[in-house]
Formats: structure tokens, C-alpha cells, sequence
């Protein structure tokens, strides 16, 4: 019997750990998005990082800043919203300061949950969509679900960032919610003495979203097999499309 039709069998290639895709992310990024299109998808280790990053900032600010004084300054840092609240009876005022604060310390406490699963799930579903129908992709959303958690690991940067500021002496007085490190133009600005149009703008200029944005669309291109200007479309183009609205709002209120 002629031996022609057994069929060699291919070598199969372990996958990355989860420890070297995420080192992988930082030093070539390629290999970490060519393991997740070769079937390995798991995200946990990302989003643990990232949780984890997010509390110990979290803890800082508690710590150093206190909530309430979080909620002062973000209406001190605003003048319409200063203007508003000089209007109101001292007891309006202080209903929407505690409302402000446990707010902002509620919200901030969940985000793992609210940002690093909610969002992530729709803006994969999104991202898919676009790369797939637009750009004639062939990408799942489990792939580009675990792209997303990796590619936006610059952003515990920013966080360890703010972190390291708040115990290396920053007045609470001084501390701003919107731009808590400095990594973006708008923390270069004074929020009071810039017309909110422009800090706004100058606010979404952060590197450290540039550069998961440019991750982004590295990735894109290799779960959905496409060229990797196509990623890059599709990512910044998403976040153009915010950045215009949220500036166009904020130029409309200043």
C-alpha cells in the first residue's frame, strides 16, 4: 500500500504565556496579536494588571486627597460649574457636593467592572463590526475582545503615574480628576485660565492612549487579516469621531 496519501503532520507551536504577552505588548507587540489570532484569547492577566493598577491609584487619591476635596476641585477647576454652584442655597450645595463626590469615588471603584468588561465588550463589538463590514476583515470577537485588554496596557502607566504624584507630595488642592498624571497636553494647562474648548482638546492629546490606539490597530490588522492601515483607520478613526464630539460639545458650553 502506497504511503502518498498520509499526510505530514503539522508542527504546532506553543503559545505565548501570558507573561510574555504582556512584556510582548511593550517590546513587539506583533507577536503578542499573533498568539491571540492563533487562538489564544485569554485576557485575565491584562485586566487584573490594569484592576490592580486602578486601586492603587484609587487608595492614593483616598489617602492623600480625600474624595470631598476631589469634588471641590473639580468645581473649583470649572468655572461654569463655579458660577452654577455660587447660585444655589448652602444647602443645594452641599447635597450636590456629596453627590459629586460619592459619585466620583463610586464610579472611579468600579471601573474595572463598568470600563474594563462593559465598554470593552461594546467596543469590541463595535471595532469588530467596523474592521469586519468595512475593511473586509475575518475577525471574532473573542480575538479582538483580548486585542483590546492588551493594547490599552499603556494606560497603567498613566495610572502608576498619578499614583506616584499624589505620594510624592502633590497639594490636594492641586489635584484634577480629568488629568491626574502628567501625560497628556491638558495637564500641562490651567483648566481655569484655558477656554474649555481648547483643554478639552488638549486633554485627548495623551500619549499613553496614542499608544494603545496605535497597539489598537496592530492588532486589528492581525485578528482580522487585514493591512495594518486598515487597523489604524479603523482605531483612530473611532477616536477622531469621539474627540470631535466631545470637543464640539465643550467648545459649544465654553
Amino acid at each position: 500500500m502506497s504511503d502518498s496519501s498520509v499526510q505530514p503532520v503539522a508542527e504546532v507551536t506553543p503559545g505565548l504565556s501570558q507573561i510574555q504577552r504582556v512584556t510582548n505588548v511593550f517590546t513587539a507587540p506583533s507577536k503578542t496579536f499573533s498568539d491571540i489570532k492563533n487562538g489564544n484569547r485569554s485576557w485575565w492577566m491584562p485586566f487584573l494588571i490594569s484592576a490592580v493598577c486602578t486601586y492603587i491609584l484609587f487608595f492614593a487619591i483616598t489617602s492623600k486627597v480625600t474624595w470631598a476635596t476631589v469634588a471641590e476641585n473639580m468645581v473649583r477647576m470649572n468655572p461654569k460649574a463655579e458660577e452654577s454652584m455660587s447660585q444655589q442655597t448652602p444647602e443645594q450645595r452641599e447635597m450636590q457636593m456629596k453627590g459629586m463626590r460619592y459619585g466620583t469615588e463610586y464610579v472611579f471603584a468600579a471601573s474595572p467592572l463598568l470600563f474594563g468588561l462593559g465598554f470593552t465588550a461594546l467596543g469590541a463589538l463595535v471595532l469588530m463590526g467596523t474592521i469586519n463590514f468595512g475593511f473586509g476583515g475575518k475577525a471574532t470577537f473573542g480575538s479582538v475582545f483580548a486585542v483590546w485588554f492588551y493594547a490599552f496596557l499603556p494606560g497603567v502607566i498613566k495610572l502608576l503615574l498619578g499614583a506616584i504624584v499624589l505620594y510624592t507630595g502633590m497639594a490636594p488642592e492641586s489635584f484634577n480628576m480629568n488629568n491626574f498624571a502628567p501625560t497628556s497636553v491638558g495637564s500641562f494647562l490651567s483648566p481655569q485660565d484655558t477656554s474649555l474648548g481648547v483643554y478639552t482638546l488638549a486633554s485627548w492629546l495623551d500619549f499613553t492612549t496614542i499608544w494603545s490606539l496605535i497597539l489598537l490597530g496592530i492588532g486589528l490588522s492581525k485578528v482580522a487579516g487585514v493591512k495594518r492601515s486598515s487597523g489604524y483607520i479603523v482605531a483612530f478613526g473611532w477616536w477622531a469621531l469621539f474627540l470631535i464630539v466631545s470637543v464640539g460639545i465643550a467648545f459649544a458650553r465654553s
